[in-house]
């Protein structure tokens, strides 16, 4: 009987392995794909596609222009996602979003309601400039984000799968906008900071971009090859040092801990964090292709994962404080 049990334990394990080799084989040809289009964002298409890797949604923060609706449309295609796009505004309603129901006549007096869906029901959903929303509007995504379906008048109706959301915001232009409240800000597994390119990345993209011709990405993966790849991320193994790693960033970050940053900070990182941070560390081992993930994953990863899910105090803000500053405080701790 434990020959059998061994065996087995082998079977998995060589399966696990070849499924992983395979899948970053496929992931490296998706970020060549994305590359080929947008340029000298390295550290963000890696952030996003691990995110989507995840299962998870992200929040993409830069200021206009920075290629954050062209990334979301090239991934659409090179992952073989159904993407679509919603700009929200302060007039947007629910409805525009999740859908609405129509009474019908389909015969001589019989009415019924038929259910239109929204651009929600897509596999890859970008919500531009989200925070440009009302909050009614906004609090319409919190159970899609969750839950993976959305209720209409009592009735249940499920998501496509995978679904994933992109959100953009600028964080420079304020006025008419509704910032996120922190229970939605929770559900972004990451937030990514587009940055300006570099001077050799903008000459490529000035060269390449205003000829007669443009470069355009074609299709790495498969929607099943992507759900079967998010399904691997969860069977890598996490080692007990990569998990006192998290632990120790995560519970430092909060507000009552004596050693961390807790003190400078309004309010901290809830359990939601930890698991997030494990997730996308073992889902950048495998676009690296290895099959664990370490503590440099923690360290790389630790920034998007948490800026968004803690506040800085009043008194910390005063005495020219940053988040980023904070938090390369934490990491610097586990090198």
């Amino acid at each position: 009987m434990s020959s059998a049990v061994a065996q087995s334990a082998d079977d998995l394990a060589a399966q696990v392995v070849k499924s992983a080799e395979t899948t970053a084989a496929h992931l490296k040809k998706a970020r060549e794909e994305i590359g080929s289009v947008i340029f000298g964002q390295e550290k963000v298409v890696e952030n996003t596609l691990i995110t989507v890797l995840c299962g998870g949604h992200v929040l993409l923060v830069g200021v206009p222009g920075l290629a954050k609706t062209k990334l979301v449309e090239t991934l659409g295609t090179v992952l073989g996602l159904d993407a679509r796009r919603v700009q929200f505004t302060p007039d947007l309603m629910p409805s525009d979003i999740l859908g609405t129901e129509i009474l019908e006549e389909p015969s001589p007096g019989k009415r019924a309601f038929r259910f239109i869906r929204g651009p929600i029901f897509a596999q890859l959903l970008m919500a531009d400039e989200i925070n440009r929303a009302s909050p009614r509007t906004q609090s319409a995504l919190l159970q899609a984000m969750q839950e993976g379906f959305v209720t209409i008048n009592g009735e249940r109706h499920d998501l496509p799968q995978p679904f994933h959301v992109l959100a953009t915001q600028n964080p420079i232009e304020q006025e008419g906008t509704y910032p996120l409240p922190e229970a939605q800000l929770d559900r972004f597994l990451m937030q990514v900071d587009v940055d300006y390119p570099s001077f050799e990345a903008e000459k490529r993209m000035l060269v390449e971009t205003t000829g007669t011709g443009s470069a355009r990405a074609r299709p790495a993966m498969a929607p099943g090859e992507l759900i079967s790849a998010q399904r691997l991320v969860r069977h890598l193994p996490v080692g007990e040092t990569v998990v006192d790693a998290i632990l120790k960033v995560v519970r430092s970050a909060r507000p009552g801990e004596k050693d961390g940053i807790g003190h400078r900070l309004a309010w901290g990182p809830g359990p939601r964090a930890s698991q997030a941070l494990s997730l996308a560390a073992r889902a950048r081992a495998l676009i690296d292709g290895r099959l664990a993930p370490s503590v440099e994953d923690v360290i790389a990863l630790a920034e998007p994962v948490l800026k968004h899910r803690i506040a800085l105090s009043f008194a910390a803000r005063a005495e020219g404080e940053t988040l980023s500053g904070l938090i390369s405080q934490l990491v610097e701790k586990l090198r």
